[in-house]
């Protein structure tokens, strides 16, 4: 059983989608802090002056608040500026409709946390690109201990055999953990060809939805990485 574990995004970009592929089963790590100017409430598109940031205004009182108690400001109207500004820089793209309809489907009250939000559009992108891994939430998991040894517990709890992580997270695992309890370690590989895209030079950083909107039906095509992902420590028989 290989188990990923990423915190939520904002309409992420396609390797959040080919790492939820890669895996048998995929967490959203939603119960630990949550960082500000972060990936957590934003995301960019692509425009004729560059890539611009989609943000969704949140309520933010203290650094030891969570990300799934991080309700949405809807003193703004956020939503409809996200749909003005995709509408307005991709009704050229050839499946611009594609991509207005996945961000403007997705039903939520006023209560929601931006992890709410994140999870739903990640469902829904998820449904469109045909990736059907499990997704679970951290914070139904009951968790113990901090750092790896949490994350040891998460993917006891699950039944892991092998985790996949993001290579970013090699500077604090503890790689000891992962031997002890014989769970083979993976880093993703995220190594894309490029798609067919608007406005100049090719942009990988952007949210999935401009692929969506550049590709269509063709865009889970375009997800998965064209190296394989790194095998830090093999699971131990003994």
């Amino acid at each position: 059983m290989k188990i990923g574990v990423i915190q939520s995004s904002y309409i992420p970009w396609r390797g959040y989608f080919d790492f939820i592929a890669s895996v048998d089963a995929f967490v959203f790590h939603d119960d630990i802090q949550y960082t500000k100017s972060d990936w957590r409430n934003r995301n960019r598109i692509k425009t004729p002056k560059g890539t611009e940031w989609l943000t969704v205004p949140v309520h933010y009182k203290e650094v030891s608040q969570l990300i799934c108690e991080t309700s949405i400001d809807h003193s703004t109207l956020w939503q409809q500026k996200h749909l003005r500004r995709m509408q307005e820089n991709y009704r050229e793209a050839p499946y611009a409709k594609a991509a207005w309809d996945i961000l403007a489907g997705v039903q939520f009250d006023r209560s929601a946390t931006i992890s709410n939000l994140n999870i739903e559009l990640t469902k829904q992108i998820c449904d469109y690109l045909c990736i059907t891994t499990p997704l679970i939430a951290s914070s139904e998991l009951s968790l113990v201990g901090t750092k790896t040894d949490r994350l040891i517990d998460l993917l006891k709890k699950l039944n892991a055999t092998t985790y996949l992580s993001g290579p970013s997270a090699d500077g604090y695992l503890d790689r000891d953990a992962f031997r002890k309890n014989k769970i083979r370690l993976e880093y993703k590989s995220y190594d894309y060809d490029p798609y067919p895209q608007l406005w100049g030079p090719f942009e990988g950083a952007v949210t999935v939805l401009d692929l969506i909107a550049n590709c269509g039906p063709d865009a889970k095509g375009h997800i998965r990485s064209r190296t394989p992902d790194k095998v830090i420590i093999e699971r131990s028989s003994t």
